[in-house]
């Protein structure tokens, strides 16, 4: 690393927030043609450090330098003119417009557009980047991973000589990913400095060159890749020995027996979303999964059975009892709780609290004419913040101010406050840093200890591994299996979900 000229640094960064000390002294280095991992928990300090550098947050003390040079930054316009540029997780442009429209939007001057140009230099952007697209698709017509690219192309048209990607690939697939990576390398091969912020491990090893880590605000250190094992840098991240994670995974294993009654079970439900009718059942202190490709239909059968989505047929059974799950409330009064696959979508409102986040489904129960008084809601919210140890200032802080991980908890408790017989969990880990989502996969198992059944679903299959005693394998839209015991290993579900034993 020595040899590689400096093209970023920041020293001594500070950011306060009432209550919170975002970001204490913290250093960090990017070197031309880099590509620099940015690691640690949710509220860690990873994206309030990226916000000051990107002029959204202003430091409260500390510097910045761009190729030694100290730069203010107190906007992302300054950010953009300093030549730093940020494709999000979530795509910013404009699906509606074409890729060179959005490539250049904002970025015309004069009076008149000349298509033929602008179209013209897209291509050859696109072209010298092996980006699969053409200037005049319209951008929602192209793939996520597609899309993600044209963000790049954007920022790197503009001459970006840091290029913050903010956790790029989570919605992506293995083969997207590695589209995506090769045009990473390319990247770096032109000698542009890549911060790199992902909750992926294997993609970190697989990518980057370098480490920096950052805990409660802090910087722990900064590490070449092949000097850091993936045991010590969650031990960093978590800031205690952990030597690997098998220890999360079950004593003994729950198993369904002839004499015992599931405590849910469906036959033949069918969903108006296209999923194949299936049968299912889950006994008490039982973790089972849904497993299978993007798309294979996991998430439209949990939606299913709890009453996300419409049915077209089937039965469905609490206990002995036939009952009727028409919509999720008729569910939850049965004993069943849906944290969503969408935590932004169908799970956080943002603007309320992480008091009233966590009795919302509670109320929703009681009904919203006998509302909980604000000391029995401040006590359900005290207990359950301490449980989960949800960082928050207060159980008044807008949960939109959380971290990803901790809102996440917040969901968590929202559900265990209704204490349910079956708890659903769809992609509870997703988006998360390692150390929250150990703690999740614990109190999976702990639930299960209790009495409670989960259905827990996982696009990481090690992660189902460690927590499911009984696997339930689809495959376009279709279950195509049922795995348990010894028949639960990485290969084995892997051959299922492609059909054989390839």
């Amino acid at each position: 690393m020595s040899g590689q000229n400096i093209v970023l640094k920041m020293r001594g960064i500070c950011k306060y927030f009432p209550g919170v000390k975002a970001l204490q002294n913290v250093d960090f280095t990017l070197r031309e043609g880099e590509i620099h991992a940015l690691m640690g928990e949710n509220g860690a300090g990873k994206s309030t450090l990226i916000k000051v550098l990107t002029g959204v947050y202003q430091r409260d003390y500390g510097q910045v330098f761009i190729n030694d040079e100290a730069v203010i930054i107190r906007s992302p316009q300054d950010a953009q003119n300093a030549g730093i540029s940020t494709v999000y997780q979530e795509i910013t442009l404009c699906p509606n417009l074409t890729v060179a429209e959005n490539m250049y939007i904002g970025r015309q001057k004069g009076v008149g557009v000349s298509w033929k140009s602008m179209n013209s230099k897209a291509k050859e952007i696109l072209e010298s980047l092996e980006i699969p697209a053409e200037p005049t698709q319209q951008l929602g017509s192209c793939s996520i991973a597609v899309q993600q690219m044209v963000a790049i192309a954007r920022a790197v048209d503009m001459e970006c000589k840091v290029l913050i990607l903010d956790e790029p690939t989570s919605s992506l697939d293995d083969n997207e990913v590695q589209k995506l990576f090769k045009l990473m390398r390319d990247l770096k091969a032109k000698g542009v400095g890549i911060i790199f912020v992902t909750h992926f491990l294997e993609q970190v090893y697989e990518v980057c060159d370098t480490i920096t880590v950052l805990r409660d605000g802090q910087l722990v250190g900064e590490y070449p890749i092949d000097e850091l094992p993936r045991v010590q840098l969650v031990s960093k991240m978590l800031g205690k020995e952990l030597d690997d994670l098998s220890d999360i995974k079950r004593d003994g294993e729950v198993s369904e027996k002839s004499d015992s009654v599931a405590v849910l079970k469906v036959k033949s439900l069918k969903s108006t979303t296209g999923v194949e009718p299936f049968d299912f059942e889950i006994y008490e202190g039982e973790v089972n999964g849904f497993t299978g490709l993007l798309g294979s239909g996991r998430s439209e059968c949990v939606r299913a059975i709890f009453g996300a989505d419409k049915t077209a047929g089937g039965e469905v059974f609490v206990g002995k009892k036939k009952v009727k799950i028409n919509k999720p409330l008729d569910a939850m009064k049965n004993g069943v709780g849906y944290l969503a696959e969408d935590r932004k979508r169908d799970g956080i409102i943002g603007d309320l609290s992480v008091r009233e986040n966590i009795i919302l489904a509670l109320q929703v129960m009681k009904g919203f004419f006998k509302p909980f008084s604000r000391a029995q809601a401040e006590a359900f919210a005290d207990e359950y913040i301490k449980l989960l140890q949800i960082k928050t200032a207060s159980v008044n802080t807008p949960i939109k101010s959380l971290s990803g991980g901790n809102q996440q908890k917040v969901i968590l408790a929202r559900w265990l406050l209704t204490n349910p017989s079956y708890l659903i969990l769809d992609e509870p880990t997703r988006g998360i840093d390692i150390g929250t989502k150990v703690e999740i996969q614990k109190l999976v198992l702990k639930l299960a200890d209790e009495g409670k059944s989960v259905t827990f679903i996982s696009s990481e299959i090690d992660e189902m591994l460690r927590t499911c005693s009984r696997l339930i394998v689809m495959r376009d839209r279709k279950v195509v299996g049922s795995l348990t015991g010894d028949e639960l290993t990485q290969n084995n579900i892997m051959a299922t979900i492609a059909g054989g034993d390839k």
